[in-house]
């Protein structure tokens, strides 16, 4: 007696669209500017020998690389410093922010996401996919719900197989 089975691909049929973070990663290399290296004693910033290094610096290097800008050391550095480094860095460097690499990554998403249409997904069943081989920020999820809850039916995290009800609009 032959037994025959129809597989129903029920994923494939719940008209759910994935949405995936990760199609949104820059894949530039990530540099972090520490101003550290340019204080004095490792204590203070000198504007002289700051704005000679500025001058004389070659800043070809961060040529279409993501920099972060930070000061680790327990140091006051004046804002104009950072803003020298920024006017410097920014006409090779694809991104510059002062802060982590973190903060670069954040950022960085949310500029991505700002470019998507959301009436793309206008009326759909969005599953913002969960788990990848790229770590997408936080700030990359949240950025993308304020986005979406406008104009999408629901919002689910995870995989279409597996996901959390994230929001559901009420008709």
């Amino acid at each position: 007696m032959e037994i025959q089975e129809n597989i129903i691909n029920k994923v494939a049929n719940s008209g759910l669209v994935t949405l995936n973070l990760e199609d949104y990663y820059d894949k530039g290399e990530r540099v972090l500017y520490d101003i550290k290296d340019n204080l004095f004693h490792g204590l203070m910033l000198r504007e002289k020998d700051f704005r000679e290094f500025i001058k004389n610096h070659d800043w070809s290097q961060y040529q279409d690389k993501n920099v972060a800008i930070i000061c680790s050391a327990d140091a006051i550095v004046p804002t104009w410093a950072y803003m020298l480094l920024a006017n410097r860095i920014s006409p090779f460097a694809n991104e510059v922010v002062f802060g982590s690499l973190e903060t670069l990554e954040a950022v960085m998403f949310s500029k991505a996401i700002s470019k998507i249409d959301p009436q793309t997904y206008a009326n759909e069943r969005v599953v913002v996919k969960g788990c990848g081989d790229i770590d997408v920020p936080v700030a990359g999820y949240v950025e993308i719900t304020n986005l979406l809850t406008p104009v999408v039916k629901s919002i689910m995290f995870g995989e279409p197989c597996s996901t959390v009800p994230v929001f559901k609009r009420k008709d």
